[in-house]
């Protein structure tokens, strides 16, 4: 059994050259997210997707819900930052997540860029990548590894 710390090294030892901590799995996530209440994971993707595809299932204490753009249209949340500091510390261990991996690898640059010293993005994000029909939650993401969710 991996221990805080070991997620993390490997976390921070994945990609130096990420412009914040590290990335974690999915499984490391929900492991950090069980093993310390103080890490916390911010959902970036829109409250649409939230409501119409799923949340994680974890402790409100440890979830932090925040933006990176709106539904519709996708307009950059212009309170990303602000949004940020209400919900989380900037020594705090954030997980980022959003839906396949890309908005919160850019959550997590800017977060760490405005002094937030311990920000990881969650590989594959909620969903994963689409698969050869077109279709997501089949090839990773917190949902194919089998993480608790709830549908929408």
């Amino acid at each position: 059994m991996s221990t805080i710390n070991d997620i993390l090294d490997r976390a921070r030892g994945r990609d130096t050259s990420l412009p914040y901590a590290g990335a974690v799995t999915p499984q490391e996530a929900f492991a950090l997210l069980q093993a310390d209440h103080g890490v916390k994971l911010i959902d970036v993707r829109t409250n649409a997707e939230r409501d119409w595809v799923g949340r994680v299932a974890i402790p409100e204490t440890q979830h932090g819900a925040v933006q990176w753009s709106t539904y519709p249209g996708g307009v950059p949340n212009p309170q990303f930052v602000e949004q940020l500091a209400a919900a989380a510390g900037k020594d705090q261990v954030l997980l980022f997540l959003c839906r396949s991996g890309v908005r919160s690898r850019h959550a997590a640059k800017l977060a760490t860029e405005h002094g937030y010293t311990q920000c990881y993005d969650i590989l594959e994000g909620f969903e994963g990548d689409k698969d050869a029909d077109g279709h997501r939650k089949t090839v990773g993401g917190w949902c194919k590894a089998g993480l608790p969710w709830t549908g929408a």
